[in-house]
């Protein structure tokens, strides 16, 4: 369960863990409570057109893939294979 605190918040982090984490002031957490432990997952925010791009490039792969234009490997070694003829 993923309890969202509405309003805006702060808290103190020792110095140990930010810099174990390599967090930055403003970075985002995440934080929830599972079996009475509180977790704080770093979050990354990427910009909305960067997103839109790979939604794109993403739709673009799947056209492909239906069209039999991409090629679908089974398996890891099946792709080296194919890389290796070139």
């Amino acid at each position: 369960m993923l309890a969202e605190l509405r309003t805006k918040s702060q808290i103190t982090l020792p110095k140990t863990i930010v810099n174990a984490l390599g967090l930055s002031k403003g970075d985002k957490l995440e934080v929830f409570e599972r079996d009475g432990v509180i977790y704080m997952v770093p979050v990354i925010v990427y910009p909305k057109k960067y997103v839109d791009e790979l939604h794109g490039e993403l739709s673009q792969m799947l056209e492909r893939i239906k069209s039999g234009e991409q090629p679908v490997f089974d398996s890891i070694d099946e792709l080296i294979d194919k890389l290796e003829e070139k």
